[in-house]
């Protein structure tokens, strides 16, 4: 035997030797060696996976997809919700109902087609909320943090927004135009990146009170409409049969205190809110302006033609952290939010955000994240029982991904906001979320912290991080599309963001291009 054939003889002789743990380098784990006790008895047969494996096959041949006009159709968006976001928030529901979780589903995970939408921007390898907002309901690619506009006005141009010729028009603009009604409902400011892609040409996401331009355009703000005013005086917001949600502080002057104490921003001395319902007077329609939830709720016994309700100065609390007898929940909003716009015989196009998913993202507190994504699902399992799937359209997506991951070799049904099962080389444990970045980074020296000596189940626990950073960043994944209703499978594949308006808009037959109504 020559010295070379000895020699891979004798490798592969250690290596047979060797304990089993030291076979294989990349998976040394220190993890699960039996099933955890939480686990069904049922589970440990193939027989049950089989038949589970069988009720779906049967699940989806008995699906009948409608080719009916999607006579309404509500996009909702849980912003930053990852793919891991998912399969966290899912684990965590369950984990509250007292199950090991995993096996979970949120709402919308039921859906019968899930496909896959690339977020890059046209500058961007990593969107933010404003450039993706206007690829999803424009229907066009932008520059990252400009919104309805084209590729061609670059960030904070005091003047290129202005001009028409570069706008792109938002599919709540085509269901205007065809004759049906639409909304926002948002637990951001409803000014904010995401809801202002339903209706405003901006190049700066920043420029929601006229203070904003002011402050980078100075004497050039005249040219660019700030985000609050163009919701209330320009085409399509002024149309908007219902707006719910934060922000009260971009539509009044610095001079005025809202009802919780905050502050106005205005520097030209407007109240929007009056002037919201002033237009309204003078088209002889039917209007209120609320801002808590007791309001909203004596509003929805009777509702008026147009309804706008503010319910934070800034941003909507989080849920876990909000108070109940002022602050409604996302699956209120929504249902409102249908309820009104259902009027329309000809049908509506509603956007609904669980905007803040993201910011705790940002400040790495993943418990309350992944509590927002659990109220979007509530939020849309309220929709989908008040509407048919015969002729409404119900998409779920997100705008962008983040930078938490989920890890370890931990036992089924572990805390998902817990350590693992496992520990690092160091012998300390380690988080089963954690981020590639943010302000969960904690020093390590002399060594690395042991984070289970901290209360990680309270809500201001910041989840460890990578590398330092005062907000977290997004992500460069694709992000998941659900839908349900007519023309559903339009949705499957891998595609650009920008297709999503355009597939709802060709199943809706409003807007530009192919309509299923025109096709043989």
């Amino acid at each position: 035997m020559s010295p070379p054939a000895l020699a891979r003889a004798a490798a592969l002789l250690l290596m047979l030797l060797a304990p089993s743990h030291e076979r294989d380098v990349y998976h040394k784990s220190r993890g699960v060696a039996t099933p955890a006790a939480s686990v069904p008895e049922v589970e440990l047969d193939p027989q049950y996976w089989a038949a589970e494996a069988q009720a779906a096959i049967e699940a989806r041949l008995a699906q009948r997809e409608s080719k009916q006009r999607a006579r309404n159709v509500v996009m909702f968006l849980g912003d930053g919700m990852s793919v891991p976001t998912l399969a966290a928030a899912r684990t965590l529901l369950g984990q509250r109902q007292g199950v090991t979780g995993e096996e979970q589903q949120l709402a919308f995970e039921k859906f019968p087609t899930v496909g896959l939408a690339k977020t890059y921007c046209v500058n961007a390898q990593v969107a933010d909320s404003a450039c993706s907002a206007t690829a999803y309901l424009c229907g066009a690619k932008a520059n990252i943090a400009t919104i309805g506009v084209s590729g061609r006005v670059s960030r904070a141009h005091c003047s290129a927004a202005a001009d028409p010729q570069h706008h792109v028009h938002s599919i709540a603009e085509w269901a205007l135009a065809d004759g049906r009604d639409a909304g926002i409902v948002t637990t951001t400011r409803v000014t904010h990146a995401s809801p202002a892609g339903a209706y405003a040409h901006t190049a700066d996401r920043d420029w929601e009170s006229d203070a904003d331009v002011a402050s980078d355009c100075g004497d050039a703000r005249d040219a660019q409409h700030d985000i609050a005013l163009q919701l209330v005086h320009s085409h399509p917001g002024d149309q908007f049969k219902v707006i719910l949600g934060g922000g009260r502080r971009e539509f009044l002057p610095n001079s005025t205190i809202d009802e919780e104490g905050t502050r106005g921003r205005r520097l030209d001395g407007r109240n929007l809110i009056e002037e919201w319902q002033e237009n309204k007077r003078a088209r002889n329609v039917s209007y209120q302006y609320v801002w808590n939830r007791e309001q909203l709720l004596d509003a929805a016994a009777e509702l008026p033609d147009y309804l706008l309700g503010l319910f934070e100065g800034s941003h909507m609390q989080y849920h876990m952290q909000a108070d109940a007898r002022t602050e409604p929940t996302l699956a209120e909003l929504t249902e409102v939010a249908i309820r009104s716009l259902s009027r329309n015989e000809r049908g509506f196009f509603l956007f609904v955000e669980g905007g803040r998913i993201d910011h705790a993202h940002h400040d790495n507190l993943a418990q309350l994240s992944l509590d927002e994504a659990i109220q979007l699902s509530e939020a849309v399992a309220r929709a989908a029982a008040l509407l048919g799937e015969e002729d409404s359209l119900l998409l779920v997506t997100s705008d962008h991904a983040h930078v938490m991951s989920v890890s370890g070799y931990s036992q089924r049904g572990r805390d998902i906001l817990g350590p693992s099962d496992d520990t690092g080389d160091d012998g300390v444990p380690y988080m089963t979320l954690s981020y590639a970045n943010g302000p969960g980074y904690r020093p390590e020296a002399p060594g690395r912290q042991d984070l289970t000596q901290h209360d990680y189940h309270d809500l201001s626990f910041a989840f460890p991080s990578s590398v330092p950073l005062e907000s977290e960043t997004h992500g460069g994944d694709d992000v998941a599309v659900f839908a349900r209703g007519p023309h559903h499978s339009l949705f499957t594949g891998l595609y650009e963001q920008s297709q999503l308006p355009h597939l709802m808009a060709y199943a809706a037959c409003i807007g530009p291009g192919r309509h299923s109504c025109t096709q043989p």
